[in-house]
Order: C-alpha cells, then sequence, then structure tokens
C-alpha cells in the first residue's frame, strides 16, 4: 500500500524554514553537538577515575542500546510529524499542551545551558592553549565573543552552510582520533583490545557501572536534535529516522572503540589510577606516548574546534525550539520570523546570540571563573535539562501511540525500555550531581530545582493561554500527523 502524506498547520506570520539538509548532513550536525573530541578527552577520563573504570567501553555499548531503544519510538513519531518543534510537538501530541509549553521553556533554557558550557570553554581553553603553544596572554572572554560572533553569523545564513562547515570540522577532529587509536594499534597488536573487561563480573564489579552509564549517556547529549531539522528536509519522514538511528550508531562505534583501544594502551589494571591522576590530559598523554607531540598539539586545537562545532550544532537546535515558541505565539510572534531570503530563523538566532554575549558580560562582571564557575554550573543544569526532555519524550510516545490505538508492539516495548533507563538516568544525575559539575556547592545543588520551577511556570502558562488567550492555545502543536498505512 502506498503512504500517503498531509500536513496542515494554522497560518502565521513567520513562513515556514526552509533548506535541503539530507541525511548526512542532519547526521552530522547532531554528531558534532555531541562534540566526539571534547566527550575523548573530558568524559571518557571521568568515567576512567570515578565510574565504571576498564569496563567504560561496557558502558557505552549498554547506553548506545537504551538510545537506540528510544529512538525506535523518537523514529516512528518523526515518520508521522515534522516540525523544528522537536519535543514540544511530540510532547504536545502525547502529554498535552500544558505539559509541551512547558518542556518548550525546559528545552529553550537547557538547550542554551549546553550551549554556554561550550562558550566558557572555548575561552578558558583556547587562553590556555595559546600561552602554552604561542606565549600569548588572551583573556578568555574575548576567544568567548570571537565564537559566539562567528556562530551567530553562520546561524543567521542558510542552514545549508552551517552543515557544511561543521563537516569540515567533525572531519578534522575524528580523523585526529582515529589516528591516535590507529597508532595504538600498531604498536599494542591484539593487546589494544582487551577481552577480559567484558566478562560480566568485571563489569558488574570494576568500578561503578551506574556513574558509568551516567558519563557515557551524557556523552550523546544532542543526539536527539535530529528531529529540529524536519522542516528544512525533503523528506523528513525517511531523513529524521535515518540521521537519529545513524547517529546513535556512529557515536557508540566511535566512542566504544577509542575507549576500549585507551584501555588497552594503559592496561586495564591501571586505568583507574592513571586517569585519576591525569584526568584531562589522559589521551594528550597518550599521543605523546604512542604518536608524537606534533599530533598532541593538533589534538589540543581540534579540541577547541570541537567545542567550537558543538556551539554551532547546539546554537542551530536552540534557536529552533525559539523560532516555535515565537511561531506559536508562546514567545513574542517577532521571534517566530523567518529570514525571507535565508529560511532561518534568523530573529531566534539573534536573540540566542545575544543572550550568549550577555552571558559572558555577566561572568566577567561577577568575577566568575569560565571553567569552574560557568562550565560546571551549566554542564549540569543542561545535561540535566535534555535528559528530563528525553524522559518527558519517552512518556509521550506510549501514550500518543497507546491512545491512538496502535498495535505497534515492538515501538512500546522498546519506548518503555527506553522510559525505565532514562528514569533511572535521571535519579543518578541528581544523586550524583556534585560529580557531574565536580563542584560541591549549595547553589549549584540546587540547580536542578530551577528546571522543576521552569517547568511548573510552563505549565502555568500554557493553562493560563487556554483560558485567556484561546486562539493561541488552539493553535499549539496543531501540525497534523502524516498519516501511514499500517
Amino acid at each position: 500500500m502506498t503512504p500517503t502524506k498531509s500536513k496542515t498547520t494554522l497560518p502565521t506570520p513567520s513562513g515556514d524554514l526552509r533548506g535541503t539538509l539530507t541525511t548526512p548532513k542532519i547526521t552530522v550536525m547532531v554528531v558534532a553537538a555531541a562534540a566526539p573530541i571534547s566527550c575523548i578527552a573530558g568524559i571518557i577520563p571521568l568515567s576512567f577515575a570515578i565510574g565504571s573504570g576498564a569496563s567504560t567501553p561496557a558502558a557505552f555499548v549498554i547506553a548506545g542500546v537504551v538510545l537506540l531503544l528510544f529512538s525506535v519510538g523518537y523514529a516512528a513519531m518523526s515518520r508521522r510529524m515534522s516540525s523544528a518543534g522537536g519535543f514540544y510537538q511530540y510532547i504536545a501530541r502525547g502529554l498535552g499542551k500544558p505539559p509541551a509549553v512547558a518542556a518548550s521553556f525546559v528545552a529553550i533554557v537547557a538547550y542554551n545551558a549546553v550551549a554556554l558550557t561550550c562558550v566558557a570553554g572555548i575561552g578558558y581553553f583556547g587562553s590556555v592553549l595559546l600561552d602554552s603553544a604561542f606565549g600569548w596572554t588572551v583573556n578568555w572572554a574575548v576567544l568567548s565573543v570571537v565564537a559566539v560572533v562567528l556562530v551567530g553569523f553562520l546561524g543567521y545564513r542558510e542552514i545549508d552552510i552551517a552543515a557544511r562547515v561543521l563537516v569540515f570540522l567533525l572531519a578534522a577532529e575524528v580523523a585526529m582520533v582515529v589516528i591516535l587509536d590507529v597508532a595504538i594499534v600498531f604498536e599494542k597488536g591484539a593487546d589494544a583490545f582487551p577481552l577480559s573487561i567484558f566478562t560480566p563480573d568485571n563489569v558488574i564489579n570494576t568500578g561503578s557501572l551506574g556513574l558509568g552509564l551516567m558519563f557515557a549517556l551524557l556523552s550523546f547529549i544532542g543526539f536527539e536534535s535530529a528531529a529540529l531539522y524536519g522542516e528544512e528536509t525533503r523528506d523528513p519522514r525517511k531523513t529524521v529516522p535515518r540521521a537519529t538511528y545513524l547517529s546513535v550508531t556512529v557515536i557508540s562505534v566511535f566512542y566504544f572503540l577509542s575507549s576500549w583501544i585507551a584501555v588497552g594502551a594503559i592496561g586495564p589494571d591501571h586505568v583507574q589510577a592513571v586517569a585519576s591522576e591525569q584526568l584531562v590530559t589522559t589521551f594528550f598523554n597518550l599521543s605523546d606516548a604512542f604518536a608524537s607531540s606534533s599530533l598532541t598539539t593538533v589534538l589540543e586545537f581540534t579540541y577547541l574546534t570541537s567545542l567550537l562545532a558543538s556551539l554551532l550544532a547546539l546554537h542551530n537546535a536552540s534557536n529552533r525550539y525559539l523560532f516555535v515558541a515565537g511561531r506559536e505565539g508562546l514567545l513574542p510572534r517577532w521571534i517566530g520570523t523567518v529570514h525571507p531570503a535565508h529560511g532561518t530563523p534568523s530573529r531566534a538566532s539573534l536573540v540566542q546570540t545575544t543572550v550568549n554575549l550577555i552571558a559572558v558580560i555577566v561572568a566577567v562582571s561577577g568575577g566568575l571563573d569560565p571553567y569552574l564557575d560557568v562550565v560546571t554550573a551549566m554542564t549540569g543544569l543542561g545535561t540535566l535539562g535534555v535528559v528530563l526532555l528525553q524522559l518527558a519524550a519517552s512518556a509521550a510516545i506510549g501514550a500518543y501511540f497507546v491512545r491512538r490505538g496502535e498495535r505497534l508492539v515492538g515501538t512500546l516495548a522498546a519506548t518503555a525500555a527506553a522510559f525505565v533507563s532514562l528514569a533511572l538516568l535521571v535519579v543518578l544525575i541528581v544523586k550524583n550531581f556534585d560529580t557531574l559539575t565536580g563542584v560541591s556547592s549549595p547553589l549549584i545543588d540546587a540547580l536542578p530545582w530551577v528546571l522543576v520551577g521552569i517547568a511548573f511556570i510552563g505549565v502555568i502558562y500554557g493553562i493560563w493561554i487556554k483560558v485567556n488567550r484561546p486562539q493561541v492555545y488552539a493553535g499549539i502543536a496543531t501540525e497534523a500527523d502524516n498519516e501511514e498505512d499500517q
């Protein structure tokens, strides 16, 4: 039987987003948001040291399976509706409009927070790198502002331009890690792939599997953004699901192999001690030992460009949530206006850029440390916010199909398994919030309650809109399903 398509929306003054994104282009943007080399250098050593230790590669396998289960329902939804609203659209159709308004606000805050970790990280690591490599003393804020302006310009222009830039940046960072992996395998041979770490006893009893899974799942943050580009593809029903599955698979394999080879290079019995001592320099030291200092230097600069690529990808994700909130009247309508020539959410991009610049000004004025204060706090806030959105989306996807009476047993089972796994992850993050941020501070430890407050305000605002602005309420997530013959 031939599937039929239908798509209806209420008229808005904003117009439609335009683009010619393909599966590879969306995959690049999604993988770039995960900042692979930043994860390799920053998160994997933490998992070695205080997470699942030598069994970290196994944690990435488990995390990949969990997110593939989530992707089953996520892809099924994306085949039925295409919108730049992403989670907002899905939650509205599954859980109702007030929860969707809450999700929209949480998404805007969470993605902005994750983007700010990149803004501050670029400033901090860039200033350190320029000092160590060339002896140049550059204030971190200067580098952060340059990055924000550059990303803002790319976000304002056609999405295909940003995609091409990300292809180049992502290819560079992946190539550097692959070169290091090959150098280690060339010297270590079969010892670079120790099989002992995958025995049930080692996986369960080596380090903390729970924390290891937390770090592994955090490394995928951004993979869910594929659906945000549905309006900018020729065939979203095929492109978005393919990009989602491909992104999870690519990220899983990349992290799994790189962490496994690193364990083989260091030695399973020494991984925890070495990583505890070296932390973020662990992979750079491996480069010195198995490749060359020249590769290490390039890796360090690629670490910086990885943050820039991630910032660009997250900027694009954030401004689409802002755009949809403006287009549907949750925020001022002018935010939801499409650029007449570029077909992009240009005003939402300008708002996003302005927010980032203000954040840098506030941090400098308040004497905040870009790493110890900004990166740590925003990492915790953004990560928890995105995972909560994934959890809510799982519930919404299940509710959507159950309410429609669709007998998609496999999809519902996968979605239920993903919901349970993500719920456990939320518990782990909240319980170990100081471990995630690396700082024990009453103020930072209270950040999870900020998300609760934002969600509560969103629900109340959604109810207020229903009572006082019924026409706006009627227009929330009104896009009709792309019906499929079952």
